[in-house]
């Protein structure tokens, strides 16, 4: 037993008489600015995730090639 399309009428038709229309608009908006903020700042958290490992790679490859170059000096 699911929940009906009129069950859903009926709860929403109550929603809107105690709340109103205009506060329902607001918090929808206030709702979907708070999501596209909180992807946004999912987007920036990869991105940093992305770049801090790049150069962790680049910093062991100058490691590397200072090891490398002393090395040779050595010899």
């Amino acid at each position: 037993m699911g929940i009906s399309i009129w069950q859903l009428l009926i709860v929403l038709g109550i929603v809107i008489l105690l709340f109103g229309t205009k506060k329902l608009r607001n918090l929808g908006g206030d709702l979907g600015s708070a999501v596209k903020s909180f992807k946004g700042a999912m987007k920036e958290g990869a991105e940093d995730t992305t770049m801090k490992k790049e150069i962790e790679q680049d910093e062991g490859r100058v490691i590397d090639a200072e090891v490398e170059s002393k090395e040779k000096d050595k010899a």
